[in-house]
């Protein structure tokens, strides 16, 4: 890959780090979806021992790109986000994705695939991390600036895509405590 053609992915990617998310920090600081990117490879990263039987690097390349057509389409909450929406989003990511060198090109396609699929333990791991990542940022976020639909959400999100793993579920009724502990202790 050229220098030049290396930057220019960086400059597309570096929108990210401008483009909001609907979850605020603990101080209430809009996330940006770079944020987000990072944390759920972080989070990834230090799975390496849970799942000694996954490509935990393919998790984290996962992690890393998963929103990258957001640079094209800014951030939409799950809850409001239509098929219309996810097109256009799929789209234009793919038309880039054609425009970078070709070896970057054919490995993000076929992490996308991968992701799009969801039938690799690695794709779904990624998967669940993307979802588990809100759910943590929203318990770590001042309740207030949560909307009516989020209590709910809180509860109910995401124990469909973890269920093929017992680590991930106990995770995700830890993270469930803490959504009561915060509900209540507000109320």
């Amino acid at each position: 890959m050229k220098p030049r053609d290396y930057l220019e992915i960086l400059h597309v990617a570096e929108r990210l780090k401008d483009t909001p998310r609907h979850c605020t920090t603990t101080n209430r600081r809009t996330e940006s979806v770079a944020e987000h990117s990072w944390r759920i490879s972080l989070m990834a990263f230090l799975l390496k021992h849970e799942f000694p039987d996954v490509d935990i690097n393919r998790v984290v390349d996962m992690c890393l790109i998963h929103d990258l057509g957001e640079c094209f389409t800014g951030d939409i909450p799950t809850f409001i986000k239509t098929d219309k929406d996810r097109n256009v989003e799929d789209s234009l990511l793919s038309q880039w994705v054609k425009t970078l060198p070709e070896e970057i090109s054919k490995e993000m396609s076929e992490l996308y695939r991968e992701m799009d699929a969801l039938e690799t333990k690695e794709a779904k791991i990624y998967k669940s991390l993307d979802k588990l990542e809100a759910l943590i940022q929203h318990n770590e976020s001042p309740i207030d600036t949560w909307s009516d639909n989020e209590y709910a959400l809180n509860k109910t999100y995401a124990f469909d895509t973890v269920a093929f793993s017992d680590w991930l579920t106990e995770l995700r009724n830890e993270i469930l405590k803490d959504t009561l502990d915060k509900i209540e202790a507000e109320a």
